[in-house]
């Protein structure tokens, strides 16, 4: 098999935003530009420099606060990410 093209979401299907809009996009929590789709643990997700995650599903980024993974412990909110 071959490695996924860039802007094919690996499991979520294609991602619904083109290049340039992606460009804008931001992390709702850290202002960090956004990258991706790449696939972690057989998830698609868009990652910042800093490693917080945001899920694809069906093509389209969910950049919700409550939904980002890999949260700096200091930007967490003192919660644990379970």
């Amino acid at each position: 098999m071959s490695a996924a093209e860039p802007g094919a979401a690996p499991s979520g299907g294609p991602l619904r935003v083109d290049e340039r809009t992606l460009a804008l996009l931001r992390c709702p929590v850290t202002g960090e530009p956004l990258s991706g789709p790449v696939e972690v643990e057989g998830e698609s997700v868009l990652v910042t420099p800093s490693g917080v995650r945001y899920p694809v599903v069906d093509g389209i980024p969910v950049l919700l606060a409550d939904e980002a993974r890999g949260l700096p412990a200091h930007l967490a909110g003192g919660e644990e990410d379970a």
